[in-house]
């Protein structure tokens, strides 16, 4: 299976591209820390993974993309992106949140939870973004647009860990409500690759199409329409 798989939604942008054939496995990957200028970046890094992998866009099995939380364009730049490049393949597409991916990062990366952990994510505003999993990075549940203190009384008694640039905010909040939660990882950021290898693990019979794969968003845009048109003079 050739998969490409794009993340834009929150601090950094990246892309990867896995192929499995035969019993061998094949991963390149760009990803960029960037607290902006994701539109521009991202499809050159799609152009190297692809060229890289010594892939066309048309010999892809499925396009997968982070759908939010996170930032309001930003989750759109990935989108867009994978669905232009299923409507010209024939390629499936898949869609996972981006706090399942960090959570997916972090285990990648060496964390090992002893049960279940929390992904916290400053929303900004006093909000986090909060999903919670099993030590294997199964959700239980989430993602949800929480205060602090709100979250504390959601998350088990059983939980000790957090990671995210919220985790801070997640234990201290734990901290006035008497409980002990061990904040980490707080540079943490999704990542292609990431989603690539869930993606892998969701097979193509879970794919979506161009128009079922939208933004999750957990809160409004801060832009507003008018509320009266000022006719001209």
């Amino acid at each position: 299976m050739n998969i490409l798989a794009l993340d834009t939604s929150l601090g950094a942008c990246s892309a990867a591209v896995l192929c499995t054939a035969a019993g061998t496995r094949r991963l390149s990957v760009r990803h960029v820390e960037m607290p902006r200028g994701h539109a521009e970046a991202l499809m050159p890094m799609v152009a190297k993974v692809l060229a890289e992998a010594g892939l066309a866009a048309p010999d892809l099995d499925l396009i997968a993309a982070t759908v939010g939380p996170g930032s309001f364009t930003g989750v759109r730049i990935a989108i867009a992106a994978a669905r232009g490049l299923a409507l010209v393949t024939t390629a499936k597409m898949f869609g996972t949140d981006s706090l399942t991916v960090m959570a997916k990062v972090a285990l990648i990366g060496g964390f090992e939870p002893q049960g279940p952990f929390a992904v916290a994510v400053d929303a900004r505003r006093g909000m986090l973004y909060l999903g919670l999993y099993d030590e294997a990075g199964r959700r239980l549940d989430g993602p949800l647009l929480i205060a602090p203190d709100d979250a504390v009384t959601l998350v088990p008694k059983a939980l000790r860990l957090a990671v995210g640039s919220g985790a801070q905010s997640l234990a201290e909040a734990a901290a006035m409500q008497s409980r002990a939660i061990e904040p980490g990882l707080a540079a943490l950021q999704p990542d292609a690759a990431a989603l690539a290898e869930i993606a892998l693990a969701s097979g193509l019979e879970s794919g979506q199409t161009p128009e079922t794969l939208r933004p999750l968003y957990l809160r409004p845009p801060d832009a507003k329409p008018q509320a009266q048109t000022i006719g001209r003079r």
